[in-house]
């Protein structure tokens, strides 16, 4: 299972990791790199004013890896833990390091989930300026007061209208990411990542991978045109949409989502199955 940009392992729900272990799944999750309890590289990570400038002109940016690189890390980790490959779960930034993974280790890969995630391809629609703003100004703050304020108004605006991400996705797990490890630059140097990332559509058509694409309807950081895209360049590949859902991997927590959650699992056991 692959985290987004800035994710921890801790930030996934408890409740998606135990309904996989009790279908029998070992499920793996990791820090990506600059994140977490992970490594990082030491030269200086790129301001914000220069990631929101990359956004329309990426080719200025320097960014000091890539998501292939990325992909290699997951490579590595299924090394060190002895596995040939997995059913690998990717989630935003983390679907684009899967389908990286896919592309240049396609044997590792039994199936690829890819949530809310896209394909690289310049021509999807832009992410929501106030997706965007929100995101940017949760970066800056310097305090873990204001951090979490921000933060939380952050995933409100990306979890959309209709679930609370505070009550049931993402935004439940600000605290206890923030203090296990809040590296701000890390966030950054993924977002470099992203923006130079060029266009996977010509090599992900050359896999035959079982392909799930998950997205919610509701998106606004990452247009479910994503997930279209990603389907009708892939040769196996299945779309499902989460009606009223926004840039939120898993509002699973509670009886007001129970219904999104067991439709989630029975569609991911049945397809890795």
């Amino acid at each position: 299972m692959i985290h987004g940009v800035g994710c921890q392992l801790v930030q996934w729900a408890p409740s998606l990791i135990a309904g996989l272990v009790r279908a029998g799944f070992r499920v793996v999750t990791m820090d990506n790199r600059a994140v977490g309890l992970s490594f990082c590289h030491s030269a200086p990570a790129p301001s914000l004013d220069t990631l929101l400038a990359a956004m329309s002109s990426p080719e200025t940016l320097d960014a000091r890896y890539s998501l292939t690189d990325m992909a290699a890390d997951v490579r590595d980790l299924l090394n060190h833990i002895g596995q040939s490959g997995a059913h690998v779960l990717g989630v935003s930034m983390g679907g684009m390091i899967a389908q990286r993974l896919a592309i240049h280790h396609p044997e590792r890969v039994f199936s690829l989930t890819s949530v809310m995630s896209n394909t690289g391809n310049p021509e999807l629609p832009k992410p929501d300026a106030d997706a965007v703003q929100a995101l940017a100004t949760s970066v800056m703050q310097t305090t873990r007061e204001s951090y979490i304020e921000s933060a939380t108004h952050a995933c409100r605006v990306l979890g959309g209208p209709h679930y609370d991400s505070r009550e049931l996705g993402i935004g439940r797990f600000i605290e206890v990411a923030y203090d296990r490890c809040h590296r701000a630059d890390g966030v950054a140097r993924q977002f470099a990542a992203i923006l130079c990332e060029p266009d996977r559509r010509p090599q992900l058509r050359k896999l035959d991978i079982p392909v799930l694409a998950v997205h919610g309807s509701a998106d606004r950081l990452v247009d479910p045109a994503g997930s279209k895209d990603l389907v009708d360049n892939m040769p196996n590949g299945r779309l499902e949409m989460w009606i009223a859902s926004g840039h939120q991997p898993h509002p699973m927590s509670s009886s007001r989502a129970s219904g999104l959650s067991n439709s989630f699992f029975r569609m991911w056991f049945a397809f890795c199955c």
